[in-house]
Protein backbone atom coordinates (compact mmCIF):
# COMPACT_ATOMS: atom_id res chain seq x y z
CA UNK A 1 0.00 0.00 0.00
CA UNK A 2 1.43 3.34 -1.04
CA UNK A 3 1.75 6.17 1.44
CA UNK A 4 -0.88 8.93 1.18
CA UNK A 5 0.14 12.30 -0.24
CA UNK A 6 0.46 14.65 2.73
CA UNK A 7 -0.82 18.14 1.92
CA UNK A 8 -0.44 21.41 3.82
CA UNK A 9 -3.15 23.99 3.05
CA UNK A 10 -2.02 27.64 3.21
CA UNK A 11 -4.77 30.22 2.66
CA UNK A 12 -6.13 33.10 4.70
CA UNK A 13 -9.74 32.20 3.88
CA UNK A 14 -11.04 29.87 6.58
CA UNK A 15 -13.94 28.66 4.46
CA UNK A 16 -11.70 27.69 1.55
CA UNK A 17 -9.26 25.90 3.84
CA UNK A 18 -12.16 23.93 5.27
CA UNK A 19 -13.44 23.01 1.81
CA UNK A 20 -10.01 21.84 0.70
CA UNK A 21 -9.58 19.84 3.90
CA UNK A 22 -12.89 18.05 3.34
CA UNK A 23 -12.00 17.33 -0.29
CA UNK A 24 -8.60 15.89 0.62
CA UNK A 25 -9.70 13.94 3.68
CA UNK A 26 -12.59 12.30 1.86
CA UNK A 27 -10.42 11.22 -1.09
CA UNK A 28 -8.37 8.03 -0.70
CA UNK A 29 -4.64 8.57 -1.06
CA UNK A 30 -4.53 12.01 0.57
CA UNK A 31 -3.87 13.28 4.07
CA UNK A 32 -3.96 16.83 5.44
CA UNK A 33 -0.70 17.70 7.20
CA UNK A 34 -2.04 20.98 8.56
CA UNK A 35 -3.53 24.40 7.81
CA UNK A 36 -1.88 27.81 7.72
CA UNK A 37 -3.61 31.18 7.62
CA UNK A 38 -0.62 33.18 6.37
CA UNK A 39 2.74 32.73 4.70
CA UNK A 40 4.82 32.84 7.88
CA UNK A 41 2.72 30.11 9.44
CA UNK A 42 3.03 28.05 6.25
CA UNK A 43 6.83 28.23 6.41
CA UNK A 44 6.80 27.22 10.08
CA UNK A 45 4.35 24.35 9.55
CA UNK A 46 6.25 23.10 6.51
CA UNK A 47 9.41 22.82 8.62
CA UNK A 48 7.57 20.97 11.39
CA UNK A 49 5.23 18.68 9.45
CA UNK A 50 7.31 17.98 6.30
CA UNK A 51 4.34 17.73 3.86
CA UNK A 52 4.74 16.36 0.36
CA UNK A 53 2.84 19.26 -1.21
CA UNK A 54 1.72 22.71 -0.08
CA UNK A 55 -1.37 24.27 -1.61
CA UNK A 56 -0.21 27.88 -1.37
CA UNK A 57 -2.34 31.01 -1.81
CA UNK A 58 -0.60 34.10 -3.22
CA UNK A 59 -2.18 36.95 -1.28
CA UNK A 60 -1.93 36.34 2.46
CA UNK A 61 -1.16 38.55 5.49
CA UNK A 62 2.17 38.61 7.34
CA UNK A 63 3.99 37.03 4.40
CA UNK A 64 2.66 36.48 0.89
CA UNK A 65 2.69 33.14 -0.87
CA UNK A 66 5.58 34.01 -3.19
CA UNK A 67 7.98 34.78 -0.32
CA UNK A 68 6.68 31.78 1.63
CA UNK A 69 7.33 29.58 -1.41
CA UNK A 70 10.86 30.95 -1.74
CA UNK A 71 11.62 30.17 1.91
CA UNK A 72 10.03 26.72 1.88
CA UNK A 73 11.88 25.70 -1.29
CA UNK A 74 15.14 26.97 0.19
CA UNK A 75 14.70 25.34 3.61
CA UNK A 76 12.97 22.11 2.55
CA UNK A 77 13.81 21.23 -1.07
CA UNK A 78 11.80 18.00 -0.92
CA UNK A 79 8.54 19.89 -0.32
CA UNK A 80 6.63 20.77 -3.49
CA UNK A 81 4.55 23.93 -3.73
CA UNK A 82 1.41 24.21 -5.83
CA UNK A 83 0.23 27.81 -6.11
CA UNK A 84 -3.55 28.12 -5.83
CA UNK A 85 -4.97 31.58 -6.42
CA UNK A 86 -7.88 33.60 -7.80
CA UNK A 87 -5.48 35.99 -9.48
CA UNK A 88 -4.72 34.96 -13.05
CA UNK A 89 -1.88 37.43 -13.54
CA UNK A 90 1.39 37.06 -15.45
CA UNK A 91 3.49 38.50 -12.63
CA UNK A 92 2.30 35.86 -10.20
CA UNK A 93 3.00 33.01 -12.60
CA UNK A 94 6.60 34.04 -13.21
CA UNK A 95 7.31 35.05 -9.61
CA UNK A 96 5.86 31.80 -8.24
CA UNK A 97 7.84 29.57 -10.59
CA UNK A 98 10.99 31.62 -10.05
CA UNK A 99 10.54 31.18 -6.29
CA UNK A 100 10.49 27.41 -6.76
CA UNK A 101 6.82 26.52 -7.17
CA UNK A 102 6.13 23.36 -9.13
CA UNK A 103 2.71 24.37 -10.39
CA UNK A 104 0.08 27.05 -10.66
CA UNK A 105 -3.70 26.59 -10.48
CA UNK A 106 -6.69 28.91 -10.22
CA UNK A 107 -9.13 28.44 -7.36
CA UNK A 108 -11.99 27.72 -9.76
CA UNK A 109 -10.19 24.54 -10.88
CA UNK A 110 -12.47 21.50 -10.74
CA UNK A 111 -11.91 19.30 -7.64
CA UNK A 112 -10.86 16.30 -9.73
CA UNK A 113 -8.31 18.42 -11.62
CA UNK A 114 -6.95 19.85 -8.36
CA UNK A 115 -6.46 16.37 -6.91
CA UNK A 116 -4.76 15.24 -10.11
CA UNK A 117 -2.48 18.28 -9.96
CA UNK A 118 -1.47 17.49 -6.37
CA UNK A 119 -0.60 13.94 -7.43
CA UNK A 120 1.48 15.18 -10.37
CA UNK A 121 3.44 17.63 -8.21
CA UNK A 122 3.90 15.07 -5.41
CA UNK A 123 5.42 12.63 -7.92
CA UNK A 124 8.20 15.15 -8.61
CA UNK A 125 6.84 16.46 -11.90
CA UNK A 126 5.93 20.06 -12.60
CA UNK A 127 2.44 21.19 -13.46
CA UNK A 128 2.86 23.51 -16.41
CA UNK A 129 -0.44 23.87 -18.19
CA UNK A 130 -0.26 25.33 -21.72
CA UNK A 131 -1.75 28.63 -20.49
CA UNK A 132 0.94 28.93 -17.81
CA UNK A 133 3.69 28.16 -20.31
CA UNK A 134 2.31 30.83 -22.65
CA UNK A 135 2.34 33.41 -19.84
CA UNK A 136 5.88 32.48 -18.93
CA UNK A 137 7.02 32.86 -22.53
CA UNK A 138 5.18 36.19 -22.75
CA UNK A 139 7.06 37.39 -19.65
CA UNK A 140 10.40 36.84 -21.38
CA UNK A 141 9.14 38.17 -24.71
CA UNK A 142 8.26 41.47 -23.03
CA UNK A 143 11.79 41.98 -21.76
CA UNK A 144 14.44 43.98 -23.63
CA UNK A 145 16.63 41.80 -25.83
CA UNK A 146 19.87 41.04 -24.03
CA UNK A 147 22.74 38.66 -24.64
CA UNK A 148 22.72 36.25 -21.72
CA UNK A 149 26.11 35.49 -20.19
CA UNK A 150 27.37 31.93 -20.65
CA UNK A 151 26.33 29.54 -17.93
CA UNK A 152 28.86 26.96 -16.83
CA UNK A 153 26.25 24.27 -16.24
CA UNK A 154 24.75 24.90 -19.68
CA UNK A 155 28.14 24.37 -21.28
CA UNK A 156 28.27 20.93 -19.68
CA UNK A 157 25.17 19.76 -21.52
CA UNK A 158 25.39 17.47 -24.52
CA UNK A 159 23.83 18.58 -27.80
CA UNK A 160 20.96 16.15 -27.21
CA UNK A 161 20.37 17.49 -23.70
CA UNK A 162 20.26 21.04 -25.05
CA UNK A 163 17.73 19.91 -27.62
CA UNK A 164 15.57 18.27 -24.97
CA UNK A 165 15.80 21.36 -22.74
CA UNK A 166 14.73 23.63 -25.59
CA UNK A 167 11.70 21.46 -26.35
CA UNK A 168 10.71 21.32 -22.67
CA UNK A 169 10.76 25.13 -22.69
CA UNK A 170 8.38 25.04 -25.65
CA UNK A 171 5.92 23.08 -23.52
CA UNK A 172 6.29 19.56 -24.95
CA UNK A 173 5.32 16.63 -22.73
CA UNK A 174 7.52 13.53 -22.37
CA UNK A 175 5.38 11.66 -24.91
CA UNK A 176 5.62 14.55 -27.37
CA UNK A 177 9.36 14.79 -26.80
CA UNK A 178 9.76 11.09 -27.51
CA UNK A 179 7.78 11.33 -30.75
CA UNK A 180 9.59 14.47 -31.91
CA UNK A 181 13.07 13.09 -31.19
CA UNK A 182 12.20 9.51 -32.17
CA UNK A 183 13.27 8.21 -28.77
CA UNK A 184 11.58 6.06 -26.16
CA UNK A 185 9.82 7.78 -23.27
CA UNK A 186 12.28 6.06 -20.92
CA UNK A 187 15.22 7.61 -22.78
CA UNK A 188 13.57 11.02 -22.63
CA UNK A 189 13.14 10.63 -18.87
CA UNK A 190 16.84 9.75 -18.59
CA UNK A 191 17.81 12.92 -20.45
CA UNK A 192 15.52 14.98 -18.20
CA UNK A 193 17.11 13.38 -15.14
CA UNK A 194 20.54 14.43 -16.42
CA UNK A 195 19.27 17.97 -17.05
CA UNK A 196 17.86 18.25 -13.54
CA UNK A 197 21.15 17.10 -12.04
CA UNK A 198 23.46 19.22 -14.21
CA UNK A 199 21.37 22.38 -13.92
CA UNK A 200 20.58 21.89 -10.21
CA UNK A 201 16.88 22.26 -11.03
CA UNK A 202 14.06 21.09 -8.78
CA UNK A 203 11.74 20.02 -11.58
CA UNK A 204 10.50 20.72 -15.08
CA UNK A 205 9.29 24.22 -14.15
CA UNK A 206 12.81 25.21 -13.15
CA UNK A 207 14.18 23.80 -16.41
CA UNK A 208 11.87 26.11 -18.35
CA UNK A 209 13.10 29.09 -16.33
CA UNK A 210 16.75 28.13 -16.98
CA UNK A 211 16.15 27.69 -20.72
CA UNK A 212 14.80 31.22 -21.09
CA UNK A 213 17.01 33.02 -18.59
CA UNK A 214 20.19 31.64 -20.15
CA UNK A 215 19.03 32.59 -23.64
CA UNK A 216 19.07 28.99 -24.87
CA UNK A 217 15.50 29.57 -26.03
CA UNK A 218 14.16 32.89 -27.30
CA UNK A 219 10.46 33.68 -27.11
CA UNK A 220 8.74 33.51 -30.46
CA UNK A 221 6.76 36.56 -31.56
Amino acid sequence: MTEPVRVLIADDQVLLRGSLRVLLETTPGFEVAGEAGDGAEAVDLAARTKPDVILMDVRMPEMDGIEATRRVCSDAPAVRVLILTTFDLDAYVYAALRAGASGFLLKDTLPADLLAAVRVVASGEALLAPTVTRRLIAEFASRPETSAPPVRELEALTSREREVLALIARGLSNTELAAHLQLSVATVKTHIGHLLAKLHARDRAQLVIVAYETGLVRPRP
